[in-house]
Parts: structure tokens; C-alpha cells; sequence
């Protein structure tokens, strides 16, 4: 896991963004392992407010959603995969009370 950070949505400016409620939109760094092929892949996941992880942490994302995405930046088509969670929780934590 990578340390949250605040969700830029202009680098330019550093304007961070922030959830209909107001609270600032985070982006984890999640390192996923698959135990059948041993393939890991990275992904970013979107949390809304200070998840309070560390480096490291093993953790459990809940709620976690993928959505598709595509977008033309100077005329190349860029796309992906954005993935969002209610909450990102330390492993092993009750998913329910926290």
C-alpha cells in the first residue's frame, strides 16, 4: 500500500478534489496479488477523507466498484479502469463497525 494522498483534479492549480459533502477525495496506492497466476497489479482506489494508513498496511477495501473510462488528451485516446471504495480498513478489521 502506498500512503494516501489528496486527489488533484488540476495539476496546474493543486485544486483537490472533494466529495459532495465536502470532505477531500484521497487516492491509495494498492498493490493486488493474485494466488493462482502470481501476477500483482497496482491500482489506485479513490476514498473519501483520510483513510489513516501507513505504508505497508494490509488492507481491505469495502465497497470497492470499477468503472471504465476513456478520454482523447492531444488527440491520443487514453483509458482505464477507476476504482472507488467506501472506506479502505486495515485487514482483518470489522468491515461492518468501522
Amino acid at each position: 500500500m502506498a500512503p494516501p494522498r489528496p486527489k488533484l483534479l488540476s495539476m496546474e492549480t493543486g485544486e483537490v478534489k472533494q466529495d459532495k459533502e465536502g470532505n477531500t477525495v484521497f487516492t491509495v496506492g494498492l498493490s493486488v496479488a493474485d494466488n493462482e497466476s502470481g501476477r500483482v497489479e497496482l491500482v489506485n482506489v479513490a476514498v473519501s477523507g483520510d483513510p489513516g494508513l501507513s505504508i505497508g498496511q494490509i488492507v481491505t477495501p469495502v465497497r470497492l466498484v470499477g468503472f471504465p473510462w476513456e478520454q482523447h488528451i492531444n488527440g491520443v485516446l487514453k483509458w482505464g479502469i477507476a476504482f472507488k471504495a467506501d472506506r479502505i480498513v486495515p485487514a482483518g478489521a470489522d468491515v461492518q463497525a468501522a
